[in-house]
C-alpha cells in the first residue's frame, strides 16, 4: 500500500510553498471526470498553453483534454480506431491519446500518482528533497514536468541511448540531467544509479517500476478513460475483447485491471521486444523499442491477471515509423493500401511504443482470431514529436523512401504480423514471471520475499487496498487545496 502518514511540519511548509507558488492539486477524481474541476480553473485554463510551465497544466493530467495547443478545456476520451486497411485485422482496435497530455505523453500522469500523495502527506518536503525520476524515456519527461508546476526540485534518469529529443527538452525542465549506460533495455543500469541516489539525504526517489501510485493512477484513471471510449463506439453487437500494452514499468497494465472488472470476459496481455525476451524466454538483449524496460519484471505488474505474453520485433516499430512519417509512406498508404484519409493524417500520433502497442493489438486479434465485433484496446504513450532524429537516422541508414520502399514496410512488417512469439500464460507461466521479480527487488532492492508472496496470494489484498487507496488520496488533496486557499482566491 501507500504509505499516507502524515508529517504535519514538513506538510506546513509544503502547503506554504504551495501558496506563494499559486499551486492547486486536481484529485484522481477530476482527471477521471473532467467534469469535476472548479469553474474558477475552467476560466484560467483558457490562457495556458499544453505544455506551458504552469501549475494550472495540472488540471489537463487527463485522457479527455480537447485537441487544442493553447486555451483547450475537456472533452470526451482522446482515442482513434485503426480501420482494417491498415491493421490487416477484422477487430476494432481502439487506441488511446496520449499526444494530447502536458508533454505529450501520459506518462505525466503516472508521474503525479507517485509524486502528489507524498506531497499532500508532507513525507516529500518541497524546500529540501529532489524527485529523482528513474525511467526508459518519458516518465522522467513528465516527473520532471510535475515538479516544475509542484515547485519541486528534479533529477531525470534516463539511458544515454535515448532520442536527442528527450535530452533537449529535459535540458530546459529538470534541474538535473543523469545519462546511464545502455538503452531503453538497460534497467539495471538505472536502478544502480538510484540506489547510490538513495544515501543522499536530500533526495526521493520515485520508481515508477515499484510505486504503486503509478498503478493506482493508470487503474482510476486510464481504465475508465478505455472503457468511456469503448462505450462511444461500441454497436450493439461490439464486445470489449481486450486490451494489450508493452510491460514499460507495468503502470499502463494496471488499466487492464479496472477493465477486466468492467468486462470479465476480457483478456489482458502485456508486450515486449523480441530482442529482450523477458517474460517470454527469461531472456535478455538490447531492443530498440524506445520507452520500455525490460530485463525485469515490475514489482507493480499484476502479474496473476495477466493473460497474455506478445513480442514484438523492433524492426517491425522501426520500418513503420518511416512509413508512418515519411510523405511517400503516407501516399503509398493513402492511394494504394486505401488506408481513410483521416487515419493517413493520424498516423503521427504513433511514437515507436505505440507503434509496438499496435502490433501486439494485431497479433492479439490475429490469435483469438477477433471479428468485426471485436474491440482492442491499446495506448499511444506519445508521438512522432519526440522521434524526429529517429526518422532522420533511417533515412540516412536505408536511403531516401519510394513506394517501392513503403511497399515493403506495409506487408513485411505490418500486414505480414502473425502470430509467432506469443504465449497464452497459464497459472504455473503466470507464477514462473511473478517469481522472476525476486532477482530484481529482494536480491537487488531492498523488499523481501514475504513481501513478494504477499502480491501474488494476496492479490486481492495488496492490489486491491491500493486501488482503494485513491479516495483517501482525493480527500488529502483537497484538504491540502483548502489549506493554502489558492483556489478561493481564483
Amino acid at each position: 500500500m501507500i504509505d499516507l502518514t502524515k508529517n504535519e511540519p514538513v506538510l506546513r511548509k509544503n502547503i506554504e510553498k504551495a501558496r506563494a507558488n499559486r499551486v492547486i492539486i486536481p484529485t484522481f477524481a477530476q482527471m477521471r471526470d473532467p467534469s469535476l474541476v472548479p469553474e474558477k480553473v475552467l476560466s484560467a485554463l483558457g490562457r495556458v498553453g499544453l505544455w506551458d510551465v504552469d501549475p494550472l497544466n495540472l488540471f489537463r493530467i487527463t485522457w479527455k483534454n480537447e485537441q487544442k495547443e493553447r486555451g483547450g478545456l475537456y472533452h470526451g476520451p482522446n482515442y482513434i480506431v485503426i480501420p482494417t486497411e491498415l491493421s490487416g485485422v477484422k477487430a476494432k482496435i481502439l487506441c488511446m491519446l496520449g499526444r494530447w497530455f502536458p508533454t505529450g505523453c501520459h506518462k505525466v500522469g503516472a508521474s503525479f500518482g507517485c509524486l502528489a500523495p507524498r506531497l499532500v502527506t508532507g513525507q516529500f518536503d518541497t524546500t529540501y528533497h529532489k524527485a529523482v525520476w528513474p525511467s526508459t524515456g518519458n516518465y522522467c519527461r513528465g516527473g520532471a514536468f510535475n515538479s516544475k508546476l509542484l515547485s519541486c526540485d528534479s533529477i531525470a534518469i534516463l539511458p544515454a541511448g535515448m532520442s536527442r529529443e528527450r535530452f533537449e527538452w529535459l535540458s530546459q525542465i529538470a534541474g538535473e540531467i543523469i545519462a546511464t549506460p545502455g538503452c531503453e533495455s538497460n534497467v539495471k543500469e538505472i536502478f544502480d544509479k538510484t540506489w547510490e541516489l538513495k544515501q543522499r539525504p536530500d533526495v526521493m526517489v520515485f520508481n515508477q517500476f515499484e510505486e504503486m501510485g503509478n498503478y493506482m493512477w493508470h487503474y482510476h484513471v486510464t481504465g475508465p478513460a478505455i472503457a468511456d471510449a469503448f462505450e462511444e463506439i461500441r454497436t450493439d453487437h461490439d464486445r470489449f475483447a481486450g486490451a494489450v500494452f508493452t510491460t514499460g514499468s507495468a503502470g499502463t497494465i494496471g488499466s487492464g485491471d479496472r477493465l477486466k472488472e468492467l468486462y470479465p470476459t476480457a483478456r489482458l496481455g502485456v508486450g515486449e521486444a523480441l530482442q529482450c525476451p523477458t517474460i517470454l524466454e527469461n531472456g535478455f538483449g538490447d531492443h530498440r523499442i524506445e520507452g520500455i524496460g525490460d530485463k525485469h519484471i515490475p514489482w507493480i505488474h499484476n502479474v496473476r491477471n495477466t493473460d497474455m505474453a506478445i513480442a514484438i520485433d523492433d524492426e517491425n516499430s522501426q520500418r513503420l515509423l518511416r512509413l508512418f512519417n515519411d510523405p511517400a509512406g503516407r501516399e503509398y498508404l493513402a492511394k494504394e493500401a486505401r488506408v481513410p484519409a483521416e487515419t493517413v493524417d493520424a498516423l503521427g500520433l504513433f511514437g515507436i511504443s505505440g507503434i509496438a502497442n499496435l502490433l501486439c493489438a494485431v497479433k492479439m486479434a490475429r490469435y483469438y482470431e477477433l471479428g468485426e465485433h471485436d474491440v482492442v484496446a491499446t495506448v499511444l504513450t506519445d508521438s512522432a514529436v519526440m522521434y524526429g532524429s529517429r526518422i532522420s537516422e533511417l533515412e540516412e541508414a536505408h536511403g531516401p523512401y519510394d513506394f517501392t520502399k513503403a511497399a515493403v514496410d506495409y506487408h513485411l512488417h505490418l500486414q505480414g504480423v502473425r502470430t509467432d512469439h506469443m504465449l497464452e500464460l497459464t497459472y504455473p507461466q503466470k507464477k514462473r514471471i511473478h517469481n522472476l521479480k525476486y532477482f530484481t527487488w529482494v536480491e537487488q532492492q531492498g523488499r523481501t520475499a514475504r513481501e513478494l508472496d504477499a502480491l501474488w496470494y494476496d492479490e486481492g489484498g495488496t492490489f486491491g487496498a491500493v486501488r482503494r487507496q485513491a479516495a483517501e488520496v482525493d480527500a488529502l488533496i483537497e484538504e491540502f487545496n483548502a489549506a493554502t486557499g489558492v483556489l478561493a482566491s481564483l
